[in-house]
């Protein structure tokens, strides 16, 4: 009988080893890879707990000739105001010649990581190639990390943020502000003023719109990112409905994504209204931005891929770092 070992990363050391850029590399692979069909990843499962505090997910996938695993998530919407993130989980990684087991990698960071670094390969893209103001909305782990993948691809001068509440806004804008070189960070009181921005990443918590599309300048780019339910959206219909749309992956975005789900269903849009996978944009099968006046729209659930990728991107980097 042969001993098990399994190389661990904690949240520290994936951020060491994952920079942003790289993240962001690691989802071109993954996107192109969901749209070729090269990596299978099956609709996750959602476990409501007991209660009503929060979800288990499991979400599966195989990424061939190189690794297959699985995400196992915990989302708990109660654990900021603790002091805890809300997503807690792990990573997994087998060899997919063998079946052996590498690696259990932090599911929280990993999250946080891919999660920014797709909306900042879909804004780089899609957005116009002279944004240089972006629009948050919210204050969380999310706008943080959304910050350093936006500025990983555009030459952002000025971030308008928004939140909830005027102080978490204004807290964001000092702590983020003086690190900032050549860039000027605002908390705004109105949200309007954030979605006037040439990017806007919408990053919250919310079940019914905080953004809408009268709002928006033309030519700008949205990253719609927090709602994940077929019941939940962050953007009302006629933001969707005036924009062109591409998302990570159709088949969880015809299922789960409450932000096309709610317009079809109002008749605001029609069924062919996505435009295409971010990863046919990559693989030149579908169009990107066509002029520098058009609203472009990326629309984000989040795919295991993406986990898969940025988790065999981080043990690869721990290894030629000497990691065991």
């Amino acid at each position: 009988m042969t001993s098990l070992s399994i190389t661990m990363l904690d949240a520290a050391r994936v951020r060491e080893v994952l920079p942003m850029a790289d993240c962001i590399d690691a989802m071109a692979v993954a996107m192109r890879g969901t749209s070729d069909g090269s990596i299978a990843a099956p609709l996750r499962t959602v476990l409501p707990l007991a209660g009503g505090g929060g979800s288990f997910l499991v979400m599966p996938g195989a990424a061939a000739p190189r690794v297959y695993g699985a995400k196992l998530v915990g989302l708990h919407p109660g654990n900021p105001t603790h002091g805890r993130p809300a997503v807690q989980g792990l990573v997994m990684l087998f060899d997919h010649a063998s079946g052996t087991p590498l690696a259990l990698l932090d599911g929280a960071e990993i999250t946080a990581l891919r999660t920014a670094a797709a909306s900042g390969l879909a804004t780089r893209e899609l957005a116009r190639q002279d944004a240089v103001t972006l629009g948050l909305f919210g204050c969380g782990v999310q706008a943080v990390a959304h910050l350093e993948a936006i500025r990983c691809v555009r030459d952002i001068r000025e971030v308008r943020v928004w939140g909830r509440t005027a102080a978490s806004a204004r807290d964001f804008a000092s702590r983020h502000g003086a690190a900032a070189a050549g860039m000027r960070i605002v908390a705004v009181a109105a949200a309007e003023e954030a979605a006037a921005c040439d990017i806007v990443c919408v990053v919250t918590g919310a079940h019914e719109p905080v953004i809408h599309g009268a709002w928006l300048a033309p030519g700008a780019h949205v990253n719609l990112v927090g709602a994940h339910t077929a019941t939940t959206r962050e953007a009302d219909s006629a933001l969707v409905a005036n924009a062109r749309v591409y998302v990570d992956s159709r088949l969880s975005a015809t299922s789960e994504a409450g932000d096309l789900l709610i317009p079809l269903r109002e008749g605001a849009i029609g069924a062919g209204h996505i435009v295409g996978e971010l990863g046919e944009v990559l693989l030149g099968r579908a169009p990107g931005r066509r002029n520098d006046r058009e609203i472009t729209v990326y629309k984000s659930l989040g795919l295991v891929a993406q986990d898969l990728m940025a988790a065999e991107r981080a043990l690869q980097r721990h290894r030629e770092l000497g990691g065991a």
